[in-house]
């Protein structure tokens, strides 16, 4: 009998070590999952706001040139008239 529950004791001892080690194993790749759904995350929104700074750019751009072209001919028209 005492051999048995010894059999049985090491047995549940050798379960409880696989179980901790599958343990370990699953909250390593958690973890892994969780710094990598980060990353994505912070280069998504890097993207997205560099890609609201090239629209702003391209705007700003856009208006200087028109009001430039607006305040040329305005002062020609000044000169010429």
């Amino acid at each position: 009998m005492a051999l048995k529950m010894r059999q049985s004791l090491a047995e549940l001892e050798q379960e409880f070590r696989e179980e901790m080690q599958e343990d370990r194993r699953r909250r390593e790749r958690l973890r892994k999952e969780a710094v990598a759904r980060s990353r994505r995350r912070h280069r998504e929104r890097q993207e997205k706001r560099g890609t609201i700074r090239f629209w702003m750019l391209v705007l700003t751009l856009i208006l200087t040139a028109v009001g430039v072209t607006i305040g040329m001919f305005e002062a020609l028209y000044a000169l010429l008239g």
